[in-house]
């Protein structure tokens, strides 16, 4: 092989601790920066890839084959790959599905994110457990340098904390995700970086979903007359969030019934008085261990987070809108994994329930969102006509 193959072909993952790891480029040939964390997934790494949360991030799968089905028209949570880069073990040499068409590879090549196919992984992962999430680079082809130099580059390149990320991966435009069959309900749903997903579970149950963006104000949510209000998953620090916090306040003055997932979770915390803090290297896949607090029940479930939020896990506490609870807590670190308003029509979680990918043990929160909506709509599901008007 040619000097030059070579070059082409390796891959150098730097961290900014000046560890280095060296494999072959995967995806496209460049260079990237991000913050360096990874999934325990085993499955879904199409709707990694494509999670507007994984934003400014590079991702390294902890399962040591990747790609073996390809990529579909159907798996993809948004209309792009998102994450920054991306670190493999063994990619698939070749992809077997009915449904695959292209492969891992091709699919990293086309959107230009540049990857790195390497036997470390495992070092990576307990390197990062250790350590902490930390911002990295992968180069390969011309972006190849010194080391040293590589090393510089990454320090030099932003964190994520005190990063304001959600308006650059939302909608740009309201959109509307109709009810499959009759409508029950009208939902506003905050694009903070939804997964397509979640609003096709809430449209499973008679939602009417409309997407609005990260912008939108209090104003905005309620000329919709909804009769509730969702806040999704997101990239970023939720200190930085002050928009969005202003606006969810404004619903729960408003009183209309709320669901929040992962980011959304963190904003209802902050609009509450609480604080939020960045984890030590995050949840990211799809067998983290949850338990209800209510009933003891353990769901595993599937995460994207880095952040989380600070509240008292000793029973309810205070908070502008009546008292409230933590719901559920991560059993691997005790970390806050749900609010609950026991005064008003209003939920969270830290993890994702629309399970795509992942388990679907945690499904039956938009049942419960649905059943706050139908309370509070005096006990009867909002129905529409063939003419388009309201009915009880």
């Amino acid at each position: 092989m040619s000097e030059e193959s070579e070059t082409v072909n390796t891959a150098l993952l730097v961290l900014e601790d000046g560890r280095v790891f060296e494999g072959t480029a995967f995806g496209a040939v460049g260079e990237t920066f991000g913050e360096m964390v990874f999934n325990t997934g085993m499955t879904g790494y199409q709707e990694t890839l494509t999670d507007p949360s994984y934003h400014r991030q590079i991702v390294a799968m902890t399962a040591p084959h990747i790609g073996n089905t390809g990529v579909n028209e159907e798996d993809p949570e948004s209309g792009r790959i998102w994450v920054a880069g991306y670190v493999v073990r063994e990619p698939a040499r070749v992809r077997s599905n009915w449904r695959s068409t292209k492969s891992l590879d091709e699919y990293l090549r086309e959107q230009g994110v540049v990857g790195i196919a390497m036997a470390g992984t495992r070092a990576l992962t307990r390197h990062l457990r250790e350590r902490g999430a930390m911002r990295a680079g992968v180069f390969s082809g011309a972006a190849l340098a010194d080391a040293d130099e590589l090393v510089e580059r990454v320090r030099r390149s932003p964190g994520m904390e005190g990063a304001d990320l959600a308006g650059e991966v939302s909608t740009a435009e309201p959109y509307v995700v109709k009810a499959v069959g009759e409508k029950r309900f009208t939902v506003a749903a905050v694009d903070l970086g939804i997964k397509a997903m979640t609003p096709e579970r809430m449209a499973e149950r008679g939602c009417e979903v409309h997407v609005l963006p990260a912008t939108a104000s209090a104003a905005d949510i309620l000329a919709i007359e909804p009769d509730g209000v969702f806040f999704s998953n997101g990239p970023g620090d939720p200190a930085t969030a002050d928009f969005a916090v202003e606006a969810l306040r404004g619903v729960l003055d408003a009183g209309r019934p709320f669901f929040g997932i992962c980011f959304g979770n963190q904003i209802l915390g902050r609009a509450l008085g609480l604080g939020t803090y960045k984890l030590r290297y995050g949840h990211r896949g799809v067998n983290q261990p949850v338990q209800d607090r209510r009933t003891g029940k353990v769901e595993i479930s599937a995460h994207n987070h880095g952040f989380a939020v600070q509240a008292p896990l000793d029973g309810p506490f205070d908070t502008p809108y009546g008292r409230a609870e933590v719901s559920h807590v991560n059993l691997n670190d005790g970390c806050v994994e749900g609010l609950r308003l026991l005064d008003y029509p209003g939920f969270s979680v830290q993890y994702h329930p629309e399970a795509a990918a992942g388990p679907h043990d945690a499904a039956y929160l938009f049942d419960e969102f649905c059943e706050l909506m139908e309370r509070a709509n005096g006990g009867r599901p909002e129905t529409t006509s063939e003419t388009g008007e309201k009915g009880a």
